[in-house]
């Protein structure tokens, strides 16, 4: 059984969970000085609004970064040692004063996390497919006036300490959540394409009016990367639960602080009535699998070994202890903490 719960409250401070309790961090916070973000970070430092209506984007930008690092600091409290922390962040271009230019928001977590004394590993590059036919930002055909338009997101990869060493009972639990042979091919590559996701909430009136969710394929990755069955999750801007729902088709459990009460709300309904989207989640997981092994060549399939747990071929003999299981019941307590059982018996879903 795993437990997802959101927290509706400021993510500078988190009373509710204990020292170094979470094993993976994984959030995508508001990106300083992109206009939809103002009147948040004003509202938390009056001197943001300030610096931008004296047309000071610098100190505004620094302003902004002072406050999300008050989250930083309270995710490496919360962080057991040897964790992850994952950061999906952009960077913003503004024109400020009639002056265009880059503010580098991934640069200002990474200096921040360095000097927290975190490992600095290597990053991915997100890039959201467009099809916008005009690539540029500026004067159209004439030399020394446009821009490169910015197609791209970081996500930010910080491991605190040393490498994770597993108990004797976690070196099992860690066979089990292995990933396929094809999964660790693209997953650890360092340039993902994926279609970015809706950001409309339906009742603009009592939120705001965007969610800011990223899509559900990069926390799923993630989580499946940096952590094993039964750790906990922890997203600081959970937003609508994105990354709740991505551990709770993971097997791990979640915690996701959102400051916004009617966001929170429709965080809580999300992942309360998310258990058929799930496992046609895990049903389209084990599906691309398949497709995987009978795109092989005889040759290659001749020297697959067989996951006698999920009744298939794979391709290394780190995966024949996989399990995926599907979630059986998901269910909501009177305190809005969601819990979810899972079919341990490994039964394959009726599409197979």
């Amino acid at each position: 059984m795993t437990e997802h719960k959101i927290i509706c409250g400021d993510s500078k401070k988190v009373s509710e969970i204990p020292d170094k309790s979470v094993s993976l961090i994984i959030t995508s916070p508001p990106y300083p000085m992109i206009e939809m973000w103002d009147t948040m970070f004003s509202n938390q430092d009056p001197c943001i609004s300030s610096f931008l209506e004296q047309g000071d984007g610098a100190r505004a930008f620094h302003r902004m970064h002072d406050l999300l690092s008050k989250t930083w600091d309270e995710c490496d409290r919360v962080l057991a040692q040897n964790g992850f922390i994952c950061v999906n962040i952009g960077d913003a271009t503004r024109t400020i004063n009639g002056s265009f230019q880059l503010y580098s928001n991934h640069t200002q977590i990474i200096n921040y996390f360095s000097g927290l004394g975190y490992s600095v590993l290597p990053d991915i590059h997100w890039r959201k497919p467009s099809n916008a036919p005009n690539k540029f930002m500026g004067s159209g055909m004439y030399p020394a006036g446009a821009y490169v338009t910015y197609e791209h997101e970081y996500i930010l990869i910080f491991r605190k300490g040393e490498k994770r060493v597993f108990s004797e009972e976690e070196k099992s639990i860690r066979q089990k959540s292995a990933f396929f042979w094809e999964e660790r091919n693209g997953w650890f590559s360092d340039l993902w394409e994926i279609k970015g996701t809706a950001q409309m909430v339906n009742n603009i009136k009592q939120g705001r009016e965007r969610s800011a969710a990223f899509p559900f394929e990069i926390p799923y990755r993630l989580v499946n990367m940096y952590s094993i069955e039964g750790d906990t999750i922890l997203d600081p801007f959970v937003g609508i639960g994105t990354t709740n729902l991505a551990c709770m088709a993971s097997n791990r459990n979640s915690i996701g602080v959102e400051i916004d009460p009617y966001i929170a709300d429709l965080a809580r309904q999300n992942i309360a009535s998310s258990q058929a989207m799930l496992n046609r989640i895990i049903d389209s997981r084990i599906v691309r699998h398949l497709n995987y092994i009978d795109s092989l060549s005889k040759e290659k399939r001749d020297l697959c070994y067989r996951n006698e747990i999920l009744g298939f071929d794979v391709r290394t003999k780190q995966e024949t202890a996989i399990r995926i299981d599907h979630l059986s019941d998901v269910s909501i307590a009177e305190n809005g903490v969601v819990s979810c059982t899972y079919n341990t018996q490994n039964e394959l879903l009726p599409l197979y």
